[in-house]
């Protein structure tokens, strides 16, 4: 069994590169426009800050949560948004002290949670590892939308290689959430890290292949940008209709980001 320590530790370490991003903010530029239409800086904040409460509950109060998942299923299209807007609502200062406490209680549950615990969420159930993993994946996801509205550039990481591995992993997941069979063959799957090491997943001998950078594999798998504007190749049909619908995310097909420099 995985030691998920490693995902937990680079989960703190993203949350708190992106803490350095909006510490020092304004009142104004927490109202500044995201690439996420409708969401400014503070819904962002305000969305990590609730997800890492649900993922709490899921982790410590399954019931709780499961009162979570029913209000969910009552208003599926507006709960994510009706989170992040009651949360943005909040002074800054109360929103930012609300996200550290929420994300330092969640490392330390899951840092304690029984080996082999599985928790529910609202796709299929994940472990320590696997919850840790998603957490980091959105909080780098929404890191970038904040760092977008603020004219920075961020860094890239080798922490992206869980992020690689989760929108691996998802394959399936995003073929069957669009009422598509997923292909019974594994992809091979070669991504080039930050670091220049070569993150490699599935059979040598793979019919369907995906190169390129990991950077723009995550990017894909997490909706931050269009498949036009990134530099990933495909070999095989399936592999190819893959990058077209990839989400390493759970819910409903995401709408995605406009391809650069086409019309809003």
């Amino acid at each position: 069994m995985a030691d998920p320590t490693p995902v937990i530790d680079d989960l703190c370490a993203e949350s708190d590169e992106l803490d350095l991003l909006v510490a020092e903010l304004s009142p104004e530029q927490w109202q500044l426009a995201t690439p996420a239409p409708g969401w400014s800086i503070a819904h962002q904040i305000a969305h990590l800050a609730w997800t890492d409460h649900s993922s709490l509950l899921a982790v410590t109060d399954q019931d709780a949560f499961s009162r979570e998942v029913e209000k969910a299923l009552a208003a599926p299209g507006d709960f994510v948004d009706n989170g992040a807007e009651e949360g943005a609502g909040k002074p800054p200062a109360r929103l930012l002290a609300y996200w550290r406490a929420g994300r330092e209680d969640l490392a330390d549950a899951l840092r304690t949670a029984p080996d082999g615990a599985r928790f529910p969420w609202y796709g299929p159930p994940m472990s320590t590892a696997s919850m840790a993993t998603a957490r980091l994946m959105e909080t780098w996801a929404h890191g970038l939308d904040v760092a977008d509205a603020l004219g920075v550039t961020r860094t890239s990481t080798d922490r992206l290689s869980h992020i690689a591995r989760l929108g691996v992993r998802t394959r399936d997941y995003s073929f069957g959430v669009h009422g598509l069979t997923p292909p019974f063959e594994e992809f091979r799957i070669e991504l080039t890290a930050p670091s220049g090491k070569v993150w490699i997943y599935g059979p040598e001998n793979a019919t369907d292949r995906v190169t390129g950078a990991a950077l723009d594999f995550c990017l894909l798998v997490t909706q931050r940008a269009h498949r036009a504007d990134l530099a990933l190749r495909t070999e095989g049909s399936d592999a190819d209709r893959w990058l077209d619908i990839a989400q390493a995310f759970a819910g409903p097909p995401g709408g995605g980001r406009p391809p650069k420099g086409a019309a809003g």
